[in-house]
């Protein structure tokens, strides 16, 4: 067996060595690199992320036809080549760990027609990194469910996300190449899969046949998470953990220096309902492993590392958000303790069946000094499509947008569809139509702001007892609207409810609106945005920012700590709050080393 490349090598090759270097890297693709060599940095490159970053942007550049030559000069899964022993040796060995060699007929039949159906509605053939987010192998189930749901893709989507899969192909055979193994990256993958074991699910979520991910405040199974989360805690080195009145799971490392300030991080660890294995929980297990890190290297940093892992965000059980986070900075409400579940469970007995104290007092007694906290980070997956759209497997957050709900009705005249003129209606979804496509016309408007777009969203549209043959006379909507700062969100309300005023006016239809929700953005922090920046040139990737279109624990944090964040890729097309939510080994690895730059910057 060789010896691994190093990056000394590799920096001091001419091109034509360089090429030979990576040779087998990008699949019949020499190009690739003999472009990133020209485009190399002035020193040669400072890490392994970057090479990766900077093959990945050659592949970005290139004109389409070569992006389409790079995705033919694949082999097809389980295709003819497999089949005659003409694979790469790089190929050969993907596709075994995947099991591909193994296929039943029936799988082999399966993948035979998968792949004339996709060569017949695409004209490549299918890519799939196969041996998945950790490097080992997908399961062939996993594989064929993968292939059947990406055959409804749009062309131009599927083309993103072949190129996608190879990138992450070529990351795998990289990290093969210079001997390299995302250890903390693997270790949080292993977390976030053996606390998904802890779930109120039942029945299977698609997935390899796991239950659907359910874990709502203070269920057996959220429990279950909160003295596993300790547990691991204790073993990663932590100085105290413990498990606060509202369901907190505070882990703490102190620093050399008592008088110092503390630095606050963490996410919360209960999840929507068949929720993803990472949103939140990313955040937790990120600066454990940190603490992990140091704990194993005799270290102490200045300041002491409190990490809080938030016992409820999603308000999927109670009609309350943040319960977790409120508590920290003094605005837990007294009347949550009175919210009711389905079952007509309160928040107070909840509390009391699974041992917390359902104390006002004891809740009130963890409000946080902010003169004790240097600020407040986290760490989360994106859950949107951005970073992954971008090729960049992190993002800075610049602001945490505010947002506005509210719910409408449109009250027309409900008339026979076939009798009555199209000019003499008073059709109240028609209104709503032309609001829903304004929504969109004015947030789109917004795409060029300094500070980030906004977004809007008609989630809910119904004609309540609409029928076929009935013009409708009554619509009920909903209005989400969010931008990175105040004076944006408001600026898109006044517009949009003020479009809603002119279309009831013209179209005789009456129209109200109700808010019912108002959030404020949570701008990040300078100064802890820079760090955030510091950390990640340092590895020498490029920057990229973003807003963050989801709440999270931070901005509760916001008024009381300076707080930024970090996003982190997500795979999938950056999907969330659903089982097919997915992190690498490699991005998870990243967001260590990341972490630890700031750390060791403070």
């Amino acid at each position: 067996m060789s010896a691994p490349l190093t990056l000394a090598s590799l920096n001091a090759a001419d091109q034509r060595a360089f090429v030979a270097l990576l040779d087998g890297i990008y699949e019949h693709s020499p190009w690739i690199a003999e472009q990133a060599w020209s485009q190399r940095p002035a020193g040669g490159f400072v890490s392994l992320d970057q090479l990766k970053h900077a093959l990945a942007q050659v592949v970005r550049q290139a004109p389409r036809d070569a992006q389409l030559g790079l995705i033919r000069a694949h082999p097809e899964l389980a295709g003819k080549a497999a089949v005659a022993g003409q694979l790469t040796a790089e190929s050969t060995d993907e596709q075994s760990r995947a099991g591909l060699t193994h296929c039943s007929p029936d799988e082999f039949a399966t993948l035979q027609r998968l792949n004339a159906d996709y060569n017949a509605r695409f004209g490549w053939p299918f890519i799939l990194a196969v041996r998945g987010p950790r490097g080992l192998g997908l399961s062939r189930a996993n594989i064929i469910r993968t292939f059947e749901r990406r055959l409804h893709h749009s062309p131009a989507f599927e083309l993103a996300e072949c190129l996608r899969n190879i990138h992450r192909i070529a990351e795998i055979r990289l990290n093969d190449r210079f001997g390299v193994m995302p250890t903390e990256g693997d270790r949080i993958l292993t977390w976030a899969q053996e606390l998904a074991r802890h779930t109120e699910g039942t029945g299977t979520n698609g997935l390899d046949g796991e239950p659907p991910l359910t874990v709502t405040y203070l269920t057996p199974a959220h429990q279950a998470c909160a003295a596993q989360l300790q547990q691991w805690m204790r073993d990663c080195g932590f100085d105290q953990v413990e498990r606060d009145a509202v369901g907190n799971v505070v882990g703490r490392y102190r620093g050399s220096e008592a008088s110092a300030p503390w630095l606050m991080t963490g996410s919360h660890y209960d999840t929507v309902r068949n929720g993803g294995q990472h949103d939140g929980r990313l955040g937790i297990f990120v600066p454990m492993a940190c603490v992990q890190a140091l704990h194993r290297a005799g270290r102490r940093l200045k300041h002491g590392i409190e990490v809080v892992a938030f016992a409820e965000e999603e308000g999927q059980r109670y009609r309350a958000t943040f319960l977790g986070s409120s508590a920290l900075v003094g605005e837990f409400e007294p009347a949550w303790l009175d919210l009711a579940d389905e079952q007509g469970i309160t928040v107070r007995e909840a509390m009391r069946q699974a041992g917390l104290p359902a104390d006002l007092a004891a809740i009130q007694a963890l409000r946080r000094d902010p003169a004790r906290y240097l600020g407040f980070v986290e760490v989360h997956i994106e859950q949107g499509p951005v970073l992954d759209e971008h090729d960049m497997p992190l993002g800075i957050v610049t602001s945490i947008n505010g947002s506005l709900r509210f719910a409408g009705e449109a009250l027309g005249m409900a008339c026979h569809a076939g009798t009555t003129p199209m000019t003499m209606r008073q059709d109240a979804a028609a209104a709503v139509a032309e609001i829903v496509l304004y929504v969109e016309r004015r947030a789109a408007q917004d795409a060029a702001s300094p500070t980030g777009g906004s977004v809007g969203t008609v989630g809910v549209l119904q004609v309540p007892q609409g029928s076929l043959n009935v013009v409708p006379g009554r619509c009920q909507f909903t209005l989400d609207l969010r931008a990175p700062t105040d004076a944006q969100r408001d600026a898109l309300a006044r517009d949009v409810l003020a479009f809603i005023d002119e279309v009831a006016r013209r179209r005789q239809v009456r129209i109200t609106v109700e808010q019912t929700m108002a959030a404020s953005a949570a701008p990040s922090d300078p100064t802890w945005q820079a760090r955030w920046e510091a950390a990640v040139q340092s590895m020498g990737l490029p920057l990229f920012h973003l807003p963050s279109g989801a709440g999270h624990d931070a901005m509760k944090l916001h008024g009381h700590l300076p707080q930024a964040m970090l996003f982190v890729r997500g795979g999938n097309a950056g999907i969330s709050h659903n089982p097919l939510e997915t992190v690498t080994n490699d991005d998870a690895q990243r967001a260590v080393k990341v972490f630890m730059n700031l750390l060791d910057a403070l």
